[in-house]
């Protein structure tokens, strides 16, 4: 009997069937559980980042500005007291032994400004470093100035160490972190995407890590290059500045990696939450820890992309004060990351291994028995 033609008077099965079906069969097919599920984390992550950078950028407020006293000892112990008593907490005053004390202070990061009591005379000083945040050296002046007013005194704000010409108003380090963490998160899920989410073995994992090392190598030189030869904004530390933008994307792309290994496509959202909607308002690149909200101000340096800032922003500006704990947390990531993708995919392999041996010893268990042979 001959088949009947997908070209007769009918038409092709395709078109009868869409036309049996109509739209809403259509619709129940496109609109899926799992096509829904999607949309509405899409929703939650917009959702989440509009609340996350409003609620760390709509009021910032001082709270804690670290500032040390450098006082006669008799006035010192009062000056230090009066700060530390100011409505709202704006600063956490320490008594300094000297101005010099109090300068390198400032200078290795142990406080963000220095106030130098003049007590000859009238006008006192104001040490700043804007290189470490200018709202941050422009709110501690501000502070400085209304108490002064009230005490009917004056006050000279010195800048003593502010960014370079090229540096604007220090937003370089904040930029260009921010560039070598998406590049990171980004690279590893299209290497997820191009072969699957979930590694299938660990041979795999260790070659796709290879790659990030790579990757994060020459990803750090290239930002160097960018901020120093190209655009002079923080020239003079090249290689340490290769060095540091290895360690952010690796951080950032074996992180990426371990958590798409575990969880899958829900492992991307995790990555863009902690690194987008939750680090870079946290990151103390717009506004520095003293005046973010305590949520923000607490989870910052815990995220590469906070790390991240301030080690270079120190290094390039405080000869690397204070930078030992934003090392630590980035090479927890890196480390950690890396450790936990390759146990994800040696626990995915092991699965896949007890599935095979289920399936086929059901398969086996299903087989009918071989029928004994006559011997006629």
């Amino acid at each position: 009997m001959k088949a009947p033609s997908s070209s007769s008077s009918g038409g092709s099965l395709t078109e009868r069937d869409a036309k049996t079906h109509g739209f809403a069969a259509e619709f129940r097919d496109a609109v899926t559980f799992r096509a829904f599920g999607l949309v509405l984390g899409g929703l939650l992550v917009q959702l989440a980042f509009v609340v996350s950078y409003v609620g760390a950028f709509h009021s910032p407020t001082p709270h804690g500005i670290p500032v040390a006293v450098a006082a006669p000892q008799q006035v010192s112990a009062k000056i230090v007291a009066q700060l530390n008593a100011l409505d709202g907490d704006p600063v956490e005053a320490t008594a300094a032994s000297s101005a010099a004390v109090a300068r390198s202070w400032v200078l290795t990061r142990k406080t963000d400004a220095a106030f130098l009591f003049d007590a000859t005379g009238t006008k006192d000083t104001l040490l700043v470093a804007s290189a470490g945040g200018p709202s941050v050296s422009q709110t501690a002046t501000q502070i400085a100035q209304k108490i002064e007013t009230a005490q009917k005194r004056q006050i000279d704000v010195t800048d003593i160490r502010p960014p370079n010409a090229g540096d604007g108003r220090g937003m370089t380090s904040f930029y260009l972190v921010l560039g070598w963490v998406i590049g990171g998160y980004l690279t590893a899920t299209i290497m997820g995407m191009a072969a699957g989410s979930r590694p299938a073995n660990r041979h795999r994992t260790l070659i796709r890590l290879g790659v990030l090392v790579l990757y994060a190598a020459v990803s750090g030189i290239a930002g160097a290059v960018i901020v120093g030869p190209v655009f002079d904004a923080l020239g003079g530390h090249f290689w340490t500045l290769s060095a540091i933008g290895t360690l952010v994307v690796l951080a950032s792309a074996a992180t990426a990696l371990a958590l798409q290994t575990l969880l899958g496509l829900l492992g991307t959202g995790v990555v863009i939450l902690l690194f987008v909607v939750l680090g870079n308002p946290s990151s103390g690149g717009v506004y520095p820890a003293p005046l973010l909200p305590s949520f923000w101000s607490a989870i910052g340096q815990a995220l590469p992309p906070g790390a991240g800032t301030t080690l270079v922003r120190n290094t390039v500006y405080f000869s690397g004060h204070a930078t030992t704990q934003a090392l630590w947390v980035l090479g927890a990531y890196a480390v950690g990351g890396a450790v936990l993708a390759w146990g994800a995919s040696w626990r995915h392999e092991l699965r896949h291994a007890d599935a095979d041996v289920e399936g086929s010893t059901g398969a086996a268990a299903s087989e009918p028995a071989p029928e004994p042979s006559s011997t006629g």
